[in-house]
């Protein structure tokens, strides 16, 4: 028996001449040593980590573990006469060197994906703390596309070690990703959506949208779809092609949000007059910025009055916040108005009739009979009235 492997039984090999109790006792001796290195890892793991990287540390301390484990396990076998066994099997694995070899490079390839991948949520963690506009879901998926390519390639790397024909792979993967591309052509299609969304960023965690006619907060964004609270207690989730597809209006985005509100003046009232008054009144709210300062247009002319357009903005936008800024110009205006006898006309109708001796006739309604002298009806009234009853 020849090579590395059996030279390492060979050493040991004078434990297969134990007795039984000595057999029992290096046992025990094997199991204690085993769990007293376990328990040292946990204390040795934090000073490699403080000296190495994270993930270097944690390979180095895995392969003295592994090392630690196949010694006790080769002890053991031979220890208790399993040894010419074991040995045997090893030499025939030793004997084809070159697949060993491939086993170790194997290992060696795993092992260094899983340090490239450590390296790669560093580096994405120290990017993202430098940016506060990129979120922890944002680059939680950065990082998870970027470690499953990292292993892919691993794999692709080993495969290709072990002449496995990738050509082959590669067709039925293709042949596999159009059948469930059209199984699923919509989901994946919110995926990438979903993709699109996370590096565009039209919207964030927090901001009042408009999207696909649904208005409210975003509270979620995930790789599928998009989640809205609307101002009616409502969640609404949109698949994110949909959201992709679609106009979206941000009112959070720039931290300020113009508001418009529209009145009518009466076309006697100096519009002039009316719409400096308007400005005054805006200017004194607390719930209306200063900067840019509120103004008033004219819009057009309407059917009883000269339409004015009140624009003014607010800071921090959100639908209570808009509101309170609305009622408040409304109220304001309008007692200002009222105040100054500037009139905001209203809609009016007026009913003319012809002349008639008798007042209005009503369709189906019959001429009044006419009286006697006596305060009944005349003779012709009376007939009509027997026959109808006779009838």
């Amino acid at each position: 028996m020849t090579g590395p492997l059996a030279g390492i039984l060979s050493t040991i090999d004078q434990l297969a001449n134990f007795t039984e109790t000595q057999q029992v006792a290096a046992t025990v001796v094997i199991f204690v040593g085993v769990v007293a290195a376990a328990w040292a890892a946990r204390y040795v793991r934090p000073k490699l980590r403080r000296r190495f990287p994270r993930h270097v540390g944690d390979v180095f301390l895995f392969a003295a573990l592994a090392g630690i484990l196949l010694v006790a396990t080769v002890s053991l076998l031979v220890l208790w006469e399993q040894g010419t066994t074991t040995a045997n099997a090893l030499d025939q694995i030793n004997n084809t060197a070159g697949q060993g070899v491939k086993v170790l490079v194997a290992l060696v390839v795993l092992a260094g994906a899983y340090i490239v991948t450590g390296f790669v949520k560093k580096a994405i963690d120290r990017f993202t703390d430098g940016h506060e506009t990129i979120t922890q879901h944002q680059s939680e998926i950065v990082y998870r596309v970027s470690q499953l390519t990292v292993y892919v390639s691993a794999v692709a790397i080993i495969l290709g070690m072990w002449d496995v024909n990738l050509s082959g792979l590669l067709v039925g993967a293709g042949f596999l990703g159009i059948v469930v591309g059209m199984a699923a052509r919509q989901t994946l299609g919110a995926l990438l959506a979903g993709f699109v969304l996370m590096f565009s960023r039209p919207f964030e965690i927090g901001d009042w949208v408009e999207v696909d006619d649904e208005e409210g907060i975003v509270t979620d964004i995930s790789i599928v779809n998009t989640r809205i609270q609307t101002f009616a207690g409502e969640y609404v989730m949109i698949p994110n092609d949909i959201v992709s597809g679609t106009k979206i209006v941000n009112k959070s985005r720039k931290g300020r949000l113009r508001i418009e509100v529209e009145v009518g003046v009466d076309y006697e009232a100096d519009v002039e007059r009316a719409a400096d008054l308007a400005e005054e009144t805006m200017k004194e709210l607390d719930e209306v910025l200063t900067v840019p300062t509120p103004k008033v247009v004219l819009k057009e002319f309407g059917d009883s009055a000269v339409t004015l357009v009140l624009r003014f903005w607010i800071d921090k936008p959100s639908a209570r916040r808009q509101w309170r800024a609305r009622t408040a110009v409304i109220e304001s205006v309008k007692k200002t108005f009222d105040r100054e006898g500037v009139k905001i006309p209203f809609p009016q109708r007026e009913l003319t009739g012809r002349e008639e001796s008798g007042g209005f006739r009503l369709r189906g309604e019959t001429d009044a009979p006419e009286a006697t002298a006596d305060g009944g009806v005349t003779a012709d009234e009376t007939a009509d009235s027997d026959e109808v009853s006779e009838e």
